[in-house]
Formats: structure tokens, C-alpha cells, sequence
């Protein structure tokens, strides 16, 4: 995309990035920048699992038979 492309189409540019398209900007040909996706920190990534996939009721029973067995399997 050129320089005066990306100006006139900013909220395009935008909307295309924020969908995960990395946007080169050239001038007279030339790349002089890049518009990337910003990268989503493991936390942000976790709590959006987290909220697409809520637990289930025997979540915590779960995880207190998997603390178990890791104990278990570390005092042997």
C-alpha cells in the first residue's frame, strides 16, 4: 500500500490489521514501514480461552486429582 493509499484509508489500514494483516507502506516503491498486529500477551490469550471456554462444574476436582497425582509421583 502506498503512503497516500494508507493515509486516505486510515480505519482500513486499521480494520485490516486488527484482523491479523501485516500492511507494507511504500513510498516512490520503496517499503518505509510496516502496520502489524499487535501481539496478544499469554495472559490476554489465557483469559480469552478462559471466557470462550468456561470450566465445567468438576473443574476443580480435576485439577485437585491432577495436583495429586503430580505429588504422588514426586515423593516415590
Amino acid at each position: 500500500m502506498t503512503a497516500t493509499q494508507a493515509a486516505r484509508n486510515f480505519a482500513g489500514l486499521l480494520d485490516a490489521v486488527e484482523h491479523g494483516e501485516a500492511v507494507v507502506i511504500t513510498r516512490d516503491g520503496v517499503t518505509v514501514g510496516r502496520f502489524v498486529p499487535e501481539r496478544r500477551s499469554t495472559a490476554d490469550r489465557l483469559k480469552g480461552a478462559l471466557r470462550e471456554h468456561p470450566p465445567d462444574s468438576g473443574f476443580a476436582d480435576d485439577v485437585e486429582a491432577a495436583r495429586a497425582e503430580l505429588r504422588a509421583l514426586t515423593t516415590d
